[in-house]
């Protein structure tokens, strides 16, 4: 017979260990969802760089194009301008044989015939053809399609590209919200999420942080908030705050809109602003060094509100939308400089 007793004892001593197993199977689960998320990651990045790749080539093949034709445009002006002097040389050459064959006829004429027609005939031999123009600039123009060419090729390709300071880190993203492919827009959307519950990801409210942190130096970014119509967040937060649940709110320092505009202190209650209109686009700077964030509104360049406080680690941007219009941060306007040595 049995000792329940001992047997009892036994089942006692596995719920640990079955409970054990059940976080490793959890956890193998997650690893299984990760590694099946690193794949996808891994395919839609690479279309994404072929496209953009792609986008290149078919530029440089335009720019190519575009002066393989001014080329051929100059060499086909020039050649009919020779065309055009060549054949006036014909004529010129062909009246002045032909000037020449009569006087030889002349030559050989009977005296009488001959002196008849002397005075007509030195007449023809004592014309003097102008000398022929040297033509000035006929040459095709090598140095203005080839001098700095890859230079002014990429002088060109500033009108197409686009720089954004800031960028959004997917990896950090609720799953709820939906990034550009760009990775520059951020809204909410209702979609069923395959994403894994990495640590860096929040889990709770629909926040995202910047791809760089920061922990020197003066930066900034400007965001269109025009269109979102529900609450939204904009500021920078550290790089160790808590992703899980919502008190990662006690890292943030931001503007907000939650039916009016206020400004979010860690453990104190938001500062609400006045704002005459409506907000479309906010620059959000950050001074590391000497710890301040400021908003300006940048339609009207009207400073909204600077925080003070002394960051000791480093920040990153953060970003929360429950709107399904998105935050959008603006390209800044770049130039291509030459510097001149001294």
């Amino acid at each position: 017979m049995k000792n329940y007793s001992l047997q009892d004892k036994l089942k006692s001593a596995l719920e640990p260990l079955q409970k054990i197993l059940r976080v490793l199977e959890e956890a193998k689960r997650d690893y299984d969802q990760t590694a099946a998320h690193i794949k996808t990651q891994a395919q839609h990045t690479e279309r994404q760089i072929k496209e953009e790749f792609e986008k290149l080539h078919q530029f440089l093949r335009d720019e190519e194009a575009a002066r393989i034709a001014a080329l051929k445009e100059e060499e086909e002006q020039k050649s009919q301008m020779m065309r055009r002097k060549i054949e006036e040389m014909n004529g010129e050459i062909s009246a002045l044989s032909d000037t020449i064959r009569n006087i030889e006829k002349e030559m050989e004429a009977e005296d009488v015939l001959f002196l008849q027609n002397f005075k007509s005939t030195e007449k023809q031999a004592q014309l003097t053809p102008k000398d022929p123009e040297k033509t000035s600039g006929a040459l095709i123009n090598v140095g203005k399609h080839l001098s700095n060419l890859k230079f002014r090729v990429w002088e060109n390709m500033q009108e197409v590209l686009q720089y954004t300071p800031v960028t959004l880190d997917p990896n950090t993203a609720h799953p709820d919200l939906h990034l550009s492919e760009d990775l520059t827009a951020v809204e909410i959307r209702d979609q069923i999420s395959s994403l894994p519950d990495n640590p860096e990801r929040f889990n709770e409210c629909p926040c995202v942080l910047g791809s760089e942190g920061f922990n020197s130096g003066i930066h900034c970014w400007d965001v269109q908030v025009g269109d979102c119509d529900d609450i939204w967040y904009l500021g920078v937060t550290t790089e160790s705050v808590t992703r899980k649940g919502s008190s990662f709110m006690g890292s943030v320092w931001g503007l907000c809109y939650i039916g009016e505009y206020g400004i979010h202190y860690p453990g104190q209650r938001d500062h609400f602003l006045t704002v005459k209109e409506k907000l479309q686009r906010v620059r959000v700077q950050l001074d590391w060094d000497r710890g301040e964030v400021t908003f300006t509104d940048l339609l009207t360049n009207t400073h909204l509100h600077t925080i003070t406080h002394t960051f000791t680690q480093r920040v990153l941007p953060f970003f929360c939308n429950r709107s399904g219009d998105p935050l959008r941060i603006l390209p800044v306007k770049t130039s291509v400089t030459v510097e001149q040595h001294s």
